[in-house]
């Protein structure tokens, strides 16, 4: 008999981190409202400049969403041990499955994470308001999909290491700046009524490429942490 297909096993991983977190609750009681905390420290410390605060809104909204989306990601490597993995190879659970479906669970996490920081940038910093709201929508999914790929890959990279939790975020920060850009550049394109075709297709490159490598390397990186 035949075990269970790909993305059977994928849903099953993805079930099992999403269940950790509902344990844990680390993203919605402390990586959320870490993250707008840090959202309302930057106009505090600005004062009453309305203009100013409102023009650094929407920047201020992807620096948080990178830096404590690292968090988000990482989430699975702080309870992840090499009895963990060994138990996944005797179970002949597929690397790739293993990789899709943390990325799976990361993705949702990242969506919550950004569903609340979204309103909370609005109330705090009151941008601009832009056209093309289901490209944001777009750009929001792009970038967690991104996140979500390049921290677990960094995990992956990094697992079996002393100093992984070190490793990981000096790996994510460069491989995440073409994510920033080209968020960044989609809502200034949609501020100044410009073509977002780039920097769209900057990150569709990105997490396309990301997807690639990462279950292309899935088996090779499992056997380098054992």
């Amino acid at each position: 008999m035949s075990g269970p297909s790909f993305w059977g096993q994928a849903y099953e991983i993805g079930l099992k981190d999403l269940r950790v977190e509902g344990r844990t609750g680390e993203v919605l009681n402390i990586t959320i409202p870490f993250g707008a905390v840090a959202l309302l420290l930057i106009p505090l410390a600005i004062g009453t400049d309305r203009p100013l605060i409102a023009s650094i809104g929407p920047g201020m909204f992807w620096v948080v969403t990178l830096l404590f989306g690292m968090l988000v990601t990482f989430r699975q490597s702080a309870t992840e041990s090499s009895a963990n993995r060994e138990m996944m190879v005797l179970l002949g659970v597929d690397p790739a499955a293993q990789f899709a479906g943390r990325v799976v669970a990361s993705v949702l996490l990242l969506l919550v994470f950004e569903g609340v920081l979204a309103p909370a940038t609005i109330i705090l910093y009151n941008p601009d308001p832009v056209e093309g709201w289901a490209i944001l929508i777009l750009v929001l999914l792009l970038m967690a999909v991104g996140l979500a790929l390049i921290g677990t890959l960094a995990s992956g990279i990094t697992a079996g290491l002393r100093s992984r939790n070190t490793l990981a975020p000096l790996l994510v920060a460069p491989l995440a700046l073409p994510l920033l850009v080209g968020a960044s550049q989609t809502y200034e394109a949609l501020a100044q009524k410009s073509s977002i075709l780039t920097p769209i297709l900057l990150l569709l490159a990105v997490v396309l490429g990301l997807a690639v490598v990462g279950v292309l390397t899935a088996r090779f990186l499992e056997e380098a942490s054992r």
